[in-house]
């Protein structure tokens, strides 16, 4: 793609959060830094959606969408056919699969996904519940947690925690260093609610090291010492084992799918 800037917009009848995560992703799987997203919220006539296509016909780019009135969505093909602009439905493909599999019908309601329900207000006390015990700054609240995350420094526990959070759950991650003795909360909680990271020694040799100089800190610290890595790997192990918890090793793994696997073991 060179150099040059590319736009994508983004069209949704509510707030277009789950048709930009969707454009988000993608852009990763390009060498892509000149890429904008241009969002279109709230759009509710066909006539706001013409503007929009007439805007990109110009501009250039292409559109991705998530419209659940299907007379929108119908007016936005005939928009793309005719100013030839490509529109990727992220919706409607699955909701078509819902009415097809299932013999159900939507509710062509915008926005639900973002109602203040239930899981709305689970997912922000588990937010604001992960925030107040990162790193071990409240020991009790293992006892009221759903995870406990367990791993030495630089393993990604606080932004597992706070991914993990959005999915409603509370979490608490605590730091494993051989010089302090656990917590014995630990000792008091079922298994199943903690989890244990590790990672390849060598991979976190490197982690650190890019972290101390980010930090203008000299590299040449036993906390970046391969030998000192090696030893807090292994008591970690220990003390994984002495707990009976599961262990996932993060190395090369992304935070979602180190989630994907955390949410399988406690489920």
């Amino acid at each position: 793609m060179g150099k040059a800037s590319y736009t994508i917009t983004v069209v949704s009848d509510s707030v277009g959060e789950t048709a930009e995560a969707v454009v988000r992703a993608a852009i990763r799987q390009f060498e892509a830094p000149q890429i904008k997203i241009k969002r279109h919220m709230n759009v509710r006539n066909e006539e706001e959606l013409g503007i929009v296509m007439e805007e990109v016909a110009q501009s250039g780019g292409f559109v991705a969408y998530t419209l659940v009135q299907p007379e929108l969505r119908a007016s936005i093909k005939e928009h793309a056919i005719r100013l030839h602009v490509r529109a990727v439905d992220v919706m409607g493909p699955m909701i078509q699969a819902f009415v097809d599999t299932f013999a159900d019908q939507p509710k062509r309601m915008p926005g639900l996904l973002h109602r203040l329900d239930d899981d709305y207000f689970q997912r922000v006390e588990a937010v604001e519940f992960a925030v107040k015990c990162d790193d071990g700054k409240d020991l009790n609240a293992i006892l009221k947690a759903d995870i406990v995350l367990l791993g030495v420094s630089r393993t990604s526990k606080t932004p597992l925690s706070v991914f993990l959070a959005h999915k409603g759950k509370k979490v608490v991650n605590y730091p494993v260093v051989p010089e302090i003795q656990p917590p014995e909360h630990l000792y008091r909680i079922s298994s199943n609610k903690i989890i244990g990271l590790t990672m390849n020694a060598e991979h976190l040799l490197k982690i650190r090291s890019e972290r101390l100089k980010s930090m203008g800190l000299p590299v040449l610290v036993r906390y970046a010492s391969l030998e000192r890595i090696v030893e807090e790997l292994e008591y970690a192990r220990s003390l994984f084992d002495r707990l009976g918890c599961p262990v996932i090793d993060i190395t090369d793994k992304a935070i979602e799918e180190t989630a994907g696997i955390v949410m399988d073991f406690i489920s």
